[in-house]
C-alpha cells in the first residue's frame, strides 16, 4: 500500500515537466476493485476522424506506434502489431491484440493475447485484461483520449511493471501527439 501511494504522489508531482505542462497523465487506481486500473489520458490537437483512424489503420499504427501493423476492425477482429522492423506480421514478436467491440468514433475495446514473452505472473490472469479507450469529441476540433488499462492485480508484481508500463505508454502517446499534430 505505502507502494502504491508513493506511486500516485510520484505522478501527480510529474505533472508539470521542466516548467511545461505533461500532456499524458497517468494514474493507477485500486480505490473501486481490488485490481488496479491505469488510466491514461491526453488531448490531442487533431480531430476525431484522424485519432480514430490512427487507432483503426494499419497506416494509423504505423505512423505513431509500431513499423508493422495489420488491421481487420470488426467485433471480433484485431489489431496485430510488431516492433521489429525486420520482422512481420505473424511471427513469434508479432502482438496479438482482439477487437472486443466498438463504437465508431467513441469507443475501443481491447484484449491482448499474453505471448511467450511476457511475464510469467501474467500468464495465468490473461482473461481479466482489457484496455477500453474513449474517444471525446471537443468543441475547438481537438479530441481526448482516456485510457483504461483493466485487470492488472494489486500485488507488488504488478506495481514493479506498472513501472515499465507507464513511462513506456506515455513515450509511445507522446508519438502518437507529435504524429497527429504534424500531419
Amino acid at each position: 500500500m505505502k507502494k502504491m501511494l508513493f506511486i500516485l504522489c510520484l505522478l501527480s508531482l510529474t505533472t508539470l515537466t521542466f516548467g511545461q505542462e505533461k500532456r499524458v497523465i497517468s494514474k493507477i487506481d485500486s480505490t473501486k476493485t481490488p485490481e488496479l486500473v491505469l488510466t491514461q489520458e491526453l488531448t490531442v490537437k487533431a480531430p476525431i476522424d484522424s485519432v480514430w483512424n490512427a487507432y483503426t489503420t494499419k497506416r494509423g499504427w504505423e505512423n505513431w506506434a509500431v513499423p508493422l501493423a495489420e488491421v481487420d476492425l470488426k467485433v471480433g477482429g484485431y489489431i496485430k502489431t510488431n516492433y521489429n522492423e525486420q520482422g512481420k506480421i505473424g511471427d513469434s514478436t508479432t502482438i496479438v491484440t482482439h477487437i472486443v467491440n466498438y463504437v465508431p468514433k467513441t469507443l475501443l475495446t481491447l484484449q491482448a493475447e499474453i505471448a511467450d514473452n511476457f511475464p510469467e505472473f501474467m500468464k495465468d490472469d490473461a482473461k481479466d485484461f482489457y484496455n477500453v479507450i474513449y474517444f471525446d469529441e471537443l468543441e475547438n476540433g481537438h479530441t481526448n483520449i482516456k485510457s483504461f488499462g483493466i485487470g492488472y492485480k494489486n500485488n507488488p508484481k504488478y506495481l514493479s511493471l506498472m513501472d515499465y508500463f507507464i513511462p513506456a505508454n506515455e513515450k509511445t502517446l507522446m508519438n502518437l501527439i507529435a504524429y497527429l499534430e504534424n500531419e
